[in-house]
């Protein structure tokens, strides 16, 4: 396993941070990128591995990944249009740990050769599909680390939609990396539901004020969901303060009960909270209880996408305490959203306590049931991230 495989194969999200001064889509993101002192600062924010664009359409040449390699020791990825062996070559002899394999610019037999190249250099490849029929030949190449790009090439449209079902298409015995089209986490958070090891990230850091500091927003947790939104206007509040994750209750029992999953931008993902059996309601997410007789819900819950679940809610009982909650959920094992009476006196304490995968608070957010009270939420949006 190479060092660039390795480090994506690790648990949780990562990100291949890349160092990209212009695109063709774009034009000019950061034409002074410095490459050593951006992939150094990368590293420290937590970058899984960090990508050099070596092409001059970018701005970028195999220099700057030797200036990479002066300043860090993470993996570096060599990213341009290759199609020959003294291609990756030249990027291994410049420092190297994975080079890109673009399958829409190579055939079977040229990807082949390609790939038996970079194994007799000890490179790792990307081999990178835009299309179903591409991620098709990258899982028959038997290629390890599979990107699927947003971006459409010929075009320059992102479409994150159809990324996300191929990357739940991919099989898990791959490491599948998620690129383009992620400039929030509830963006990088869909991306890791629907099955990507890690993502690929480099527009929204080359227009970020300071590109490390947006590295480390983008992978880092707990995500923060408010929940028992019942208007527009708690949605935008929501929103206005960071939140990730919009959760809309649909339980008739509920004080709280939404008339519908309300819209929320690209950037935010929505969960639909049913009790017993969910319905069709549109969500990016649904947040399904078990019923319990006496009670408008059981205990704890489950996080679905696509009605395969992603992650498991652990929440306290109905109107009842658990003076051991905190413990019971740090010992859960997977991705926890952590629920159970959150708000803005105790969420960091229990961030602390449980290092949750998510956060979720309702009742402690409002003025009065269903109605959110601003200065709650962004106090408690605030604490927790």
């Amino acid at each position: 396993m190479g060092r660039f495989r390795n480090a994506l194969a690790q648990p949780g999200l990562g990100a291949i941070a890349e160092v990209k001064r212009r695109s063709p889509s774009a034009g000019d993101l950061r034409p002074d990128a410095d490459p050593a002192q951006l992939s150094a600062q990368f590293a420290s924010a937590g970058a899984a591995a960090i990508s050099i664009l070596v092409d001059a359409r970018f701005a970028g040449s195999l220099d700057d990944l030797r200036a990479a390699r002066r300043t860090t020791a993470a993996p570096l990825l060599a990213k341009g249009f290759f199609t020959e062996e003294r291609q990756l070559l030249d990027c291994k002899t410049a420092g190297a740990d994975a080079a890109l394999l673009l399958l829409r610019d190579v055939d079977d037999e040229r990807a082949r050769a390609l790939m038996r190249c970079a194994a007799d250099l000890d490179l790792d490849l990307l081999v990178e599909a835009h299309d179903a029929a591409e991620l098709e030949r990258a899982v028959a190449l038997d290629a390890e680390v599979v990107g699927v790009n947003a971006r459409d090439l010929s075009t320059f449209a992102i479409d994150r939609g159809a990324q996300l079902e191929l990357v739940a298409r991919a099989p898990r015995d791959r490491v599948i990396v998620a690129e383009s089209g992620v400039q929030t986490r509830a963006q990088g958070a869909a991306a890791e539901l629907a099955g990507a090891d890690a993502i690929l990230v480099g527009t929204a850091l080359m227009r970020a004020a300071n590109p490390a500091a947006k590295l480390a927003e983008l992978i880092s947790r707990p995500l923060v969901k408010v929940c028992g939104l019942t208007n527009d206007e708690d949605v935008a509040v929501a929103i206005d303060a960071g939140a990730d994750l919009c959760g809309f209750i649909l339980v008739d029992e509920s004080p709280r009960r939404a008339p519908g999953v309300l819209a929320v931008p690209d950037e935010i993902l929505s969960v639909a909270v049913f009790v017993g059996e969910p319905d069709e309601a549109g969500a990016d997410l649904v947040q399904l209880y078990a019923r319990q007789e006496g009670r408008v819900r059981g205990r704890d819950a489950v996080l679905l996408r696509g009605g395969e679940e992603v992650a498991r809610v652990v929440d306290l009982p109905w109107e009842e305490v658990d003076p051991l909650h905190l413990q019971r959920a740090a010992a859960a094992e997977g991705r926890v959203m952590l629920a159970g009476r959150l708000g803005p006196d105790n969420v960091a304490d229990a961030v602390r306590a449980v290092r949750p995968w998510a956060v979720d608070a309702a009742s402690k957010l409002e003025r009065e049931p269903g109605l959110k009270d601003p200065d709650k939420v962004r106090e408690y949006v605030a604490a927790a991230r």
